[in-house]
């Protein structure tokens, strides 16, 4: 169905597909959300009557035509039909991060000049009330959850049920507005704005449009056959592009039920009973599931260890190519079929992923070996390639070429072109409409022809068409003696390890890499626990001798691995620490979607890299660090610094020679 042909059947706005829902699924769940540990369910015509009181809501409560709505809360149904609702007056919204401080919620919110702001509780308003003085244009705040809030001044504050009441009872009043004003909307209106994660420097607003969203959405469900029986779990933090074009987009499009669980704490009792059959996760979650399955294993009897690793690795030999339709020998099925029985079936079972179809992971590259692990369960994960500024979708694995070290091909109405310099180039009905109040920004990303610069860097393979992603354009360079420097390969090398949280690698310029290694406490505290080493903290379990052994020994395996590519042989670490404290978006080390902001970290700890380049066996340092409160505070430790063995390369055996 062509762009002209979806804009001439109505169906050019969110709220002209809720209204197509309502007609064709209008008894169907729409929305199912957990509380007090009860599924409430919500069908496509009780969902649009929701929305209806809200919009008319906001109609009465004054907001016009192209204001900011901001949604500051945790996935929930009411936070998607204030959306919708947004949509349907004809503003905007602008879903926030729920777990920003105050100062970036005050960026946000003074950027786009939010007059409105639909908040879930009380922490939330009060980071407004606590910032309001810098938002000039700020007027009135919505409240979902009313515990604690009896005192406040409801001059402007308005809780969400009540403001629904007022729509209903003045429905004569406005019924017409509302009507006139979500049949004007077009293809080419705003549908949202979301806020890039802000790795280099501050978010930019990204302005999306119904066409946008509508085109990107329905390419991606074509693609991979979706339909209005699909369930997903929405869990991922709405302010993201990811969930918006999953939870909203896809949701709309195809008419399925999105499923909010009841608190980050439940997600995964939830995830169990929901057992969606769409999924998507960066590859943070994935490599925590994988890290709690290990924990699992490790305290299980003997048996079971044994069993679980006789017929995982007969998985990994075999699991993948079943899944691909390839051949495989009977002998082998059956020894699948009996692991399937025994553990691969239970195992998805209790990772909710016993009903999954197809699921996604993306945002960064995952390991391969995280990555394999599941396909060979069974359990159809690919990979897309995508971003904020292309509506999510640029690139998509087909079924039966799914890989691990590429990202499939171009996405339905995509096109991708490679520079000279080996930058990502692409064009498609997904590329955003602009960069809000930066126009240098929206010139210097997308060209007067629409294509955008992604500042990946990668390449096409020549057999398959496939396209392979190096790194971060700006994070690949070259070590002194010319090889590539490429650090989120070996990095996501030693994330497969249970023990390892986070890595971020040092070595550009230089003749040799270095690294910081986050270890994982869960893991970790487990593995103390079952041997009987008692620690205080995150700082003490870190450096503990026994730690830095197990954490040497994996970055030793992972330089053997690295080893045997010719082109990134050059990347092997030769010395590592481990961080006396974990990386931190609150400590502005990561971003809110946990992507590593290295030009900050490299900055904030360079004592310690030029320890590991100096040839020190220990440094002394201090740290600042954000409390949960917000307090500030400073954290000092002594930190040990090993070197690591690594495989000489084909260059270095041939220069020895």
């Amino acid at each position: 169905m062509t762009q002209l042909s979806q804009a001439t059947q109505g169906l050019a706005s969110i709220p002209a597909l809720l209204n197509r829902n309502v007609a064709q699924f209008g008894d169907k769940p729409a929305y199912r959300e957990k509380e007090f540990g009860i599924w409430q369910s919500w069908t496509w015509a009780e969902t649009a009557d929701e929305i209806e009181a809200l919009a008319l809501g906001f109609l009465e409560m004054g907001v016009a035509e192209g204001d900011f709505i901001a949604i500051i809360g945790r996935n929930r149904p009411y936070f998607y039909w204030t959306m919708v609702a947004a949509q349907s007056v004809g503003a905007v919204p602008v879903p926030v991060y729920q777990d920003s401080a105050a100062e970036e919620m005050a960026y946000v919110l003074g950027h786009c000049g939010a007059k409105y702001v639909v908040a879930e509780d009380q922490e939330q308003v009060d980071k407004v009330i606590d910032v309001q003085d810098q938002l000039s244009d700020f007027d009135q705040m919505v409240y979902l959850d009313p515990r604690g809030m009896r005192k406040y001044d409801h001059g402007k504050l308005h809780q969400f049920s009540k403001l629904q009441e007022q729509g209903r009872a003045a429905k004569s009043k406005h019924a017409a507005e509302l009507k006139a004003r979500s049949e004007k909307l077009t293809y080419d209106s705003t549908c949202v704005m979301l806020y890039t994660s802000g790795t280099t420097g501050k978010p930019k607003g990204v302005v999306l449009s119904n066409r946008n969203i509508i085109e990107s959405a329905k390419n991606a469900c074509e693609f991979d056959k979706l339909g209005p029986d699909e369930e997903i779990l929405a869990y991922l933090p709405m302010a993201w592009v990811g969930d918006f074009i999953f939870s909203i987009g896809q949701a709309y499009w195809s008419g399925f039920c999105t499923n909010c669980p009841e608190s980050a704490d439940t997600m995964m009792t939830d995830l169990r009973e929901i057992g969606p059959t769409y999924y998507f996760a960066p590859p943070r979650v994935f490599e925590n599931q994988l890290t709690n399955v290990m924990i699992r294993m490790e305290d299980a009897g003997r048996f079971k260890r044994w069993l679980f690793k006789r017929y995982m690795e007969h998985a990994k030999k075999v699991g993948g190519k079943i899944l691909d339709g390839e051949s495989v020998g009977a002998m082998d099925r059956l020894q699948y079929a009996i692991g399937n029985a025994l553990v691969y079936g239970p195992l998805k079972d209790t990772l909710g992923f016993g009903r999954v179809r197809v699921g996604y992971t993306a945002g960064e590259a995952i390991g391969p070996e995280i990555f394999e692990f599941y396909r060979s369960l069974g359990i159809n994960l690919k990979q897309l390639y995508g971003q904020t500024e292309a509506s999510v979708f640029i690139t998509l694995q087909p079924d039966g070429e799914v890989r691990a070290d590429t990202v499939g091909v171009p996405a339905p109405d995509v096109e991708i072109k490679i520079d000279d310099k080996g930058e990502i180039f692409y064009r498609s009905p997904g590329v955003f409409v602009e960069y809000y109040k930066n126009a240098d920004s929206t010139a210097s990303t997308k060209d007067s022809e629409g294509w955008v610069a992604t500042g990946d860097a990668g390449f096409f393979e020549e057999k398959t068409g496939h396209l392979r992603i190096i790194d971060r354009a700006k994070d690949v360079g070259q070590m002194a003696d010319g090889a590539m420097f490429a650090p989120k390969y070996v990095e996501n090398k030693l994330k497969f390890y249970p023990d390892i949280l986070e890595a971020v690698l040092f070595g550009n310029g230089k003749d040799r890499c270095v690294a910081f290694i986050n270890i994982d406490l869960t893991a970790v505290g487990n593995w103390a626990e079952r041997n009987n080493i008692a620690y205080a903290s995150y700082q003490e379990l870190a450096g503990h001798p026994k730690v830095l052994d197990t954490i040497q020994q994996h970055v030793e395996t992972v330089n053997k691995s690295v080893a045997e590519d010719p082109m990134l042989s050059g990347c092997q670490i030769h010395r590592f620490l481990v961080l006396h404290k974990e990386l931190d978006a609150d400590d502005g080390e990561m971003t809110r979607t946990r992507k590593v902001r290295r030009v900050i970290v490299a900055d904030k700890f360079n004592d310690l890299v030029t320890a590991l380049y100096d040839g020190s066996s220990e440094v002394s340092t201090t740290t600042e660090v954000t409390y949960e409160d917000g307090r500030k505070g400073a954290i000092s430790a002594t930190l040990q610094l090993r070197d690591a063995a690594v495989v000489p390369t084909a260059a270095q055996k041939v220069a020895a020679e």
